[in-house]
This record gives C-alpha cells, sequence and structure tokens, in this order.
C-alpha cells in the first residue's frame, strides 16, 4: 500500500516581491536610524546595555539588508555561470551573518563582565527614553515582516529577531529604570550579558540550518527512509542504492539516486520513472530528481544506500540516464 506523508508545503505568502522589497527597505531603515541613535544614546550616558542591544539591532538591520539584496539576486534564472539559480546567495549572506553575531555576544560578554568589576555611571533617563524608541521600531519591524514570514526561514528568523529585540528593549527600560530609582550601576553590564548571552543563543541555534543546506545535508523536513521505502514501493523496482538527497534553494529539495529495476520492469523504463518522479514530488515535494537504472542482473553489487561507497563491478550495458525535472 502506498504510503503517503504530508508534503512539507511552505506555505508562500501571497506578497508581491515589490510589495515584499519595500516592507524590508522600510524596517532596514527603521533598524538603521534606531542603531545610530542608541550607539550614541550609550556612548553619552555610559551604558553598555543600550550598546548591546544597538549592535543586536545593527545585526538584524544587516539581515535585513542582505535578505533585500538576496530576495532580487535570488530572482534571477540560471545561466550556465550559476546552473542552479542565485538561490543561495541568501544562505551564505546567513551564514556570514550568524558568525558575526557569534564574535558580537563573545565580545559583549567580556565587556560586561569588566564593567560588573567597576561598574561605570549611567544616564538612566537616556537609557529609558531610547530603550522605549527601540521598542516602538522593533515592534514596527516585527509588524511589516509578520505576514512575509511564512514563505522565508530568512524572513522568519528576521521576525523573530525583532520580536526578541523587544523583548531585549523591555529589559533595557527595566534596567534604566533601576538605576534611576535605586541607582543600581551593576544591572546595565548583567542586562548586557542577558542580552549578549541571548545573542549567542539565538545564533547557535540558527546556524546549523544555513551549515546544513551548504554541505549539502539532506533537507530536515524529509524523512530519508520514508523516501526510499517510496521508491521501493513502486511497481517494478528491486532496489535503490546511491542516494543523493539535498536542498538546492531554501524551497527547493532534490534526489539523486540510482534505481535498481526487475527483468520485468527493465522494459518498463519510462513508465516506472514517471510513477517514481511523480511520487516523489507529490509525496514529498522534491521537483528535481536524476534517476540511474540499473538492471537487477549487471546492478552494482554491496552498493551503500547513501553516497557512491562500495561499487565493486561496472555494467556494460546497464545505465538509462534521465536528469529531467518533474
Amino acid at each position: 500500500m502506498r504510503r503517503r506523508t504530508v508534503p512539507h508545503d511552505h506555505g508562500h505568502a501571497h506578497i508581491d516581491p515589490q510589495s515584499g522589497d519595500r516592507r524590508v527597505s522600510i524596517a532596514i531603515w527603521a533598524n538603521g536610524l534606531l542603531t545610530v541613535a542608541q550607539i550614541v544614546g550609550g556612548i553619552l550616558s555610559g551604558s553598555l546595555a543600550l550598546i548591546a542591544d544597538a549592535l543586536h539591532n545593527f545585526s538584524d538591520m544587516a539581515s535585513l539588508v542582505i535578505a533585500f539584496f538576496a530576495r532580487k539576486i535570488a530572482r534571477r534564472p540560471a545561466d550556465k555561470r550559476m546552473t542552479f539559480g542565485y538561490g543561495r546567495v541568501e544562505i551564505v549572506a546567513a551564514l556570514i551573518n550568524y558568525t558575526t553575531l557569534i564574535l558580537i555576544g563573545f565580545y559583549l560578554i567580556y565587556e560586561g563582565g569588566m564593567r560588573m568589576i567597576d561598574p561605570p555611571e549611567v544616564q538612566g533617563w537616556t537609557v529609558v527614553i531610547l530603550g522605549g524608541v527601540a521598542l516602538v521600531v522593533d515592534t514596527l519591524t516585527a509588524l511589516l515582516t509578520y505576514s512575509m514570514q511564512k514563505g522565508s526561514v530568512n524572513i522568519r528568523a528576521l521576525f523573530l529577531h525583532n520580536l526578541s529585540d523587544a523583548l531585549a528593549s523591555v529589559a533595557v527600560i527595566i534596567g534604566g529604570s533601576l538605576i534611576l530609582l535605586y541607582n543600581m550601576r551593576w544591572v546595565d553590564p548583567a542586562i548586557t550579558i542577558g542580552i549578549a548571552l541571548y545573542i549567542l543563543y539565538l545564533a547557535f541555534t540558527e546556524i546549523g540550518g544555513p551549515i546544513r543546506t551548504l554541505m549539502l545535508g539532506s533537507p530536515p523536513d524529509i524523512d530519508n527512509e520514508t523516501v526510499v521505502q517510496a521508491m521501493r514501493g513502486v511497481d517494478g523496482v528491486a532496489d535503490v542504492h546511491h542516494v543523493h538527497l539535498w536542498q538546492m534553494q531554501e524551497h527547493e529539495a532534490a534526489l539523486d539516486c540510482h534505481v535498481v529495476l526487475t527483468a520485468d520492469g527493465w522494459g518498463q523504463i519510462e513508465k516506472i520513472k514517471a510513477a517514481i518522479k511523480d511520487r516523489l514530488k507529490d509525496d514529498f515535494s522534491i521537483g528535481h530528481s536524476s534517476l540511474e537504472f540499473e538492471h537487477e542482473d549487471r546492478a552494482h553489487e554491496n552498493a551503500d544506500l547513501y553516497g557512491h561507497g562500495k561499487p565493486e563491478k561496472e555494467e556494460e550495458n546497464h545505465v538509462h540516464r534521465d536528469t529531467d525535472s518533474s
């Protein structure tokens, strides 16, 4: 019986590219102005927490800039230089961004620790006012990207970042208030360390996705074993091996494998090929598949299921190669 799985539908948001670009552009300018204001305010008030929040906002602005240009570059069609297209530019940029976030996080922990030893004077009112402005801007940015986040993992990350920024701004406001009310100067570096730890948490939990994609790892929302069993379940298929399953782009999974056919199935290659491709497309949303067929009497012996390991003999006349996309 054919095993059905829920297709990994990413739920693209129905927003035209120009409108989406405008929203991201507004968010970039808002975060850019806020970052400058917070850095200036943090220097004038002596608040490291404000500067920490500014660096966090700056990283979000950088992510927005990356997303803005990546959205445009990703629309370019494939060409002779980039035969898979330009969609991965966003993933490369995300990896750079998360690496930068990790460096910023460790630096802020170091600075916060030094200031915990000898807390400086901090102008509480400046911290509270700029923290309030940051809260408004972060909330605005989250609202601008909310309706776009279902169609893009990157925009989803931006939305969550700005939502977390809003919470960090609340912490900054609380810290400034405690300084005003009780002159608790140690609160500012303590909040800085807290923000830094949260930045590191976000970076380390999210950097795995871009690394996995760039390393040609299998899509995390697809069960490899289920895919293999689905192909083996097609009439005329004796076995499959040398399976490669990876993400070409954020919303495009691809598969490459060898399919061993029975003696009866060998005479129905085109029919079996179509059946496998339909099953991959319908059940797993795998729209690009390259299949190499082998007769069961002349198949690779002891071949590994994944990769290209342990082929023991070459076949003389077993191959029918197909690299079309469904």
